[in-house]
């Protein structure tokens, strides 16, 4: 038995065999053709009129390679299959243009450039339009919580830390975290876009051309900020890849974990969001279930991102330093589903948000529970009666574990019972009443960044301010890929002439 022989006999003696199409080329190729296709021939026209620009190619043979481009642009590239004749999709549309003006002409759009340096544009190309796909979507989730957070400046609820009631807080300032939250990672993933957003254009293989091309022009035409100037490490780095994944995972596990508690809030135990009948299913056999699928298919999308970007990280691991396009054939659609996702993710919970209601009466009522306004009574005995907060706080514990014993919260008791507990201090039944008091309790925390209502609304207008500023940041990166667009365009049209 010759297992070389039957194999071979079976798959194919010459390139491609049959095995290598439908696992690797046809794959690739569909990838190329569903993500790269638009990037392609931007990169073209850009390269054809760069050449032309720097006397490297007559603007006759200029205007025709970039009519024959027009041409081929137009065709329904839903209908492109992969062919063993060509090796991948850029190969195919260099042959169709060959049949369009001619294989010598053709030929030139090459000239001075490497299937290396092309790739890692067309990456980056890409890969920045998905970013600031996904900011937009960042973007209008904020807006949400910022609203939100304007709604429930007054709206009393529980805090807990270690999943235990702890001390009151407010919803407004509850939301108001998770947009703080929300908009570092906005910072993240404007920086991975402006790491992105740099030009590998002109490095060639690996060691730029003897031609003398304008990288800095191709940069312009394209609207990528600047060059990547080591042509070394325009081919080889992957740090972009990296940066990108990294800001989706610190986005989707941050909101993960408020998803998570969300889903908490929504239970029929806690009760205290009600999301919007839109958004919830319910059973086929229990009617009277409100499931929140919305958020819980958010939180398992968020894993889901989590889990595409950590391998995109993983495919990059002890990738040899140089060309790894190979790798990035692979790796390039993981992350673009990794960005896809978590936007979903943030369109599922802008939804939610906008659309929630908050039983404020529920939440106030939990946040007289559980001795979480206990915290106060040690402070006034410190603040008030000049008590050392050591002291104090071990009178708070004494009437802490007296209330567990007797089943009582604390408004349960009466002042003149408090007071028998105590032999250092005597309490007012006003005293008594607003340190039992959520709301006292809230408005005396007025240090900056704490839940006060007049803090609250200081920090949601600070917010609001910044916020303005940070949209007209994204919207000038938008107008400055929509500037590069109008450029090349004019500069087509002058070649065309």
């Amino acid at each position: 038995m010759d297992l070389k022989k039957d194999f071979i006999k079976k798959d194919g003696a010459s390139f491609p065999g049959n095995v290598y199409v439908e696992t690797l080329l046809k794959p690739v190729f569909n990838d190329q053709r569903d993500f790269l296709f638009d990037a392609m021939f931007a990169l073209h026209r850009a390269h054809v009129v760069m050449l032309k620009e720097q006397n490297l190619l007559p603007k006759e043979e200029a205007r025709e390679i970039l009519k024959g481009l027009s041409q081929l642009i137009q065709i329904d590239r839903t209908n492109l299959e992969y062919n063993p004749q060509y090796e991948d999709l850029f190969f195919m549309i260099e042959s169709q243009l060959s049949d369009a003006i001619g294989g010598d002409l053709a030929g030139k759009v090459h000239l001075a450039r490497s299937r290396n340096d092309m790739g890692e544009g067309m990456y980056r190309y890409v890969l920045r339009e998905k970013i600031l796909s996904l900011l937009g979507d960042v973007e209008t989730l904020s807006e949400a919580l910022l609203a939100q957070s304007t709604l429930h400046i007054q709206s009393i609820m529980p805090a807990h830390t270690h999943t235990q009631p702890a001390q009151p807080t407010t919803f407004g300032h509850y939301l108001l975290a998770i947009y703080d939250n929300l908009r570092r990672d906005r910072k993240r993933l404007i920086e991975a876009y402006h790491t992105v957003n740099v030009s590998p254009l002109g490095a060639a293989a690996i060691t730029t051309t003897g031609f003398n091309i304008s990288r800095e022009r191709l940069a312009e035409l394209l609207g990528f900020e600047e060059v990547l100037e080591n042509s070394y490490d325009a081919i080889g780095t992957g740090d972009y890849l990296i940066e990108a994944a990294q800001s989706v995972i610190s986005l989707m596990i941050n909101t993960g974990r408020w998803v998570q508690e969300f889903l908490r809030f929504t239970s029929h135990e806690v009760g205290l969001v009600k999301v919007a009948d839109a958004y919830v299913q319910t059973s086929s056999i229990m009617p009277q279930k409100r499931n929140p699928v919305s958020i819980e298919h958010s939180r398992s999308l968020a894993s889901n991102a989590v889990g595409k970007a950590q391998t995109v990280i993983q495919m990059l691991h002890n990738t040899p330093y140089g060309d790894i396009n190979d790798s990035e054939d692979d790796l390039q659609p993981v992350l673009y589903d990794s960005l896809h996702t978590a936007g979903r993710v943030m369109k599922l919970m802008n939804a939610v948000i906008r659309t929630m209601d908050f039983n404020v009466k529920r939440a106030e009522k939990q946040a007289s529970e559980n001795l979480i306004v206990i915290t106060e009574l040690a402070d006034v005995l410190a603040r008030d009666h000049q008590l050392n907060f050591r002291k104090s706080h071990t009178i708070a514990t004494k009437i802490a574990k007296k209330s567990v014993e007797e089943g009582k919260e604390l408004f349960e008791w009466t002042v003149e019972e408090i007071n028998l507990m105590m032999k250092e201090v005597r309490f007012t039944a006003e005293e008594w009443a607003d340190i039992v008091n959520p709301k006292v309790f809230v408005e005396r925390r007025a240090v900056r960044g704490g839940p006060s209502p007049v803090e609250v609304q200081r920090m949601i207008k600070n917010r609001q301010q910044l916020a303005i500023q940070e949209a007209d940041e994204l919207a000038q990166i938008q107008e400055s890929l929509k500037e590069a667009s109008q450029l090349l365009a004019r500069c087509m049209a002058s070649v065309e002439d």
